[in-house]
């Protein structure tokens, strides 16, 4: 057996970058705060355009610690890939999670798919003690909380 190709392998790297102090990133107290930040950082062409899944990352004391893009698809729909939105957190050493999905047809009602994937991502994010504040449907002109309708 050759012993010097057994150890190999991939070296693994995790980090996380703040471009700022915690205290001077915006706080999230709402739905609506959630939903303005999504606003901010979509892309204004793509919005009525194609869906994508973004993720908000929070501290403990609901300072944004960053957004990330999960997912991109076509016009009815997106893939997300739990594992993602989870290791996003995890490198970012974040306390709670916020989701996000725009509905490029402007439509805020959540489909089935998107309860399921829900119920999936508040699964996971308890087994991880990382909780799923909100899903936020994002349109142009208004939003679907799934925290205000209690859906979580």
């Amino acid at each position: 057996m050759d012993y010097e190709k057994l150890y190999d392998v991939a070296e693994v790297e995790l980090w996380y970058k703040a471009n700022r102090p915690p205290e001077n990133s915006p706080r999230i107290q709402s739905s609506a705060d959630a939903y303005k930040l999504f606003l901010r950082v979509w892309d204004d062409k793509t919005l009525d355009f194609s869906e994508e899944f973004k993720v908000i990352y929070l501290n403990r004391r609901g300072r944004v610690l960053g957004v990330a893009s999960v997912s991109k698809g076509g016009y009815s729909s997106t893939v997300v890939d739990p594992k993602v939105v989870f290791a996003g957190a995890l490198k970012a050493r974040a306390s709670a999670i916020i989701l996000g999905h725009n509905h490029p047809s402007g439509a805020i009602s959540p489909s089935e798919l998107d309860k399921e994937l829900t119920k999936q991502l508040v699964k996971g994010g308890k087994f991880l003690n990382l909780p799923i504040q909100d899903h936020i449907i994002v349109t142009r002109n208004a939003y679907y909380s799934f925290a205000d309708e209690l859906l979580l």
